[in-house]
């Protein structure tokens, strides 16, 4: 391993010189494949952190979907659903537990992951790499790849697909420094360990948070954690299925969120499963003509007749009231905040998407409102009593 690696550019063409260091020691980390330029490694970095600490706090295989420092999906290696399976397009795939974490990963903001970076908690094996092969993605780090495995990724773009080793092992120092206008500043890391500890001080009526919501939870963090603030992040099933990320107003980061949970629910209802897809449309376009059919504005593009590039037939659209009702039998969604809600109105957007369970720091002049909302709805909520906040 090198001591510095020389980068193409910064994050963009004019920001040169560019390049990653060691001011002691080696770089962590190899690469294999490809050429990762600078915005690859914040992806690969952080990312990886996201994966390694998943890992640890489920004891499961974890994967990450990054894009521009924010985490577009996040998940652990549960099962997929016959459902899941199909709106992830992986129903003709053999899956792996690290596949199935993948493939969560991926399929949480499909539109989002396109051209995604990925992160493995563990050895990438043979299924997982087909399954990076067949998508839009820039590369991929993690702690090893069976000689299969990086076969078929070394094959992926010519040749230029990015693939990163790192060792498990490398500890940072635990005071980071960064320069803004020329300026350092410098903080200890967050060490801060996500555990079942975080949840224990429920501060509502409700007091039951079942041991599949815990872990939900402590997704919900981690995935905060490493994702830029404000952030809020739905979770179900072992995989987080809405973000909304770097917005200065935290009910904009509950809408944004919220509104993705949404989306990759509404995936799943029998009449966007079924539209009539003309043979041979790519994974994207179908990805994004779901996400015009599920849209207000499905009426305007029926109009305009694009329809036909995609479909055999014009499907109908599904109605306001039908993904309402859709919506409303969506439950057990667990909700992690970064920072306190400072009004009930972030609960009343949450329940809409089948928020049954959060955990956020408190502290709010208004937590007697907020607490008083969850209490009008039986949701759980527990104060942690820390903030997550990552620039």
């Amino acid at each position: 391993m090198a001591r510095e690696l020389a980068l193409k550019y910064g994050c963009n063409p004019n920001q040169t010189p560019a390049r990653i260091f060691m001011r002691e020691g080696e770089l962590p980390l190899e690469v294999l494949g490809g050429r990762p330029g600078y915005i690859n490694f914040l992806d690969a970095l952080n990312s990886w952190q996201l994966v390694k600490e998943l890992r640890e706090a489920t004891g499961l295989p974890a994967a990450a979907s990054f894009k521009h420092v924010s985490p577009a999906g996040a998940a652990v290696g549960l099962p997929l659903s016959d459902t899941l399976r199909r709106i992830y397009f992986v129903d003709d795939c053999v899956l792996s537990p690290l596949a199935n974490a993948y493939a969560r990963a991926r399929g949480a903001d499909r539109m989002s992951s396109y051209g995604d970076w990925a992160a493995l908690s563990d050895e990438c094996d043979e299924a997982t790499a087909r399954l990076l092969a067949r998508e839009v993605s820039d590369g991929v780090i993690a702690p090893g790849y069976t000689p299969e495995a990086l076969e078929i990724l070394r094959g992926k773009r010519g040749g230029k697909y990015n693939i990163v080793k790192i060792d498990p092992a490398y500890t940072p120092n635990p005071v980071e420094t960064k320069d803004v206008y020329g300026i350092t500043f410098e903080q200890g890391r967050n060490e801060l360990r996500m555990s079942e500890a975080l949840l224990e001080n429920v501060v509502t009526k409700e007091k039951n948070i079942p041991d599949e919501a815990k872990r939900d939870l402590i997704i919900s963090l981690i995935a905060l954690k490493y994702t830029q603030s404000n952030s809020v992040c739905y979770v179900k099933d072992g995989q987080v299925i809405g973000v909304g990320a770097g917005q200065q107003s935290r009910v904009h980061c509950t809408r944004l969120a919220g509104n993705k949970a949404d989306q990759w629910y509404l995936r799943q209802h029998e009449r966007a499963l079924s539209l009539p897809f003309k043979a041979g449309i790519r994974r994207a376009d179908r990805d994004n003509t779901i996400d015009v059919y599920l849209s207000d504005d499905y009426d305007d593009v029926l109009r305009d007749g694009i329809w036909q590039q995609f479909f055999t037939s014009c499907p109908a659209p599904l109605t306001r009231e039908e993904k309402r009702a859709w919506l409303d039998t969506m439950r057990g969604v667990s909700l992690g905040s970064d920072a306190f809600f400072p009004f009930g109105d972030n609960i009343e957007r949450a329940r809409r998407s089948g928020v049954q369970y959060i955990a956020q720091p408190g502290g709010s002049i208004r937590d007697d409102n907020v607490i008083e909302t969850c209490d009008r709805y039986s949701i759980a909520m527990a104060f942690t009593g820390m903030r997550l906040f990552h620039h």
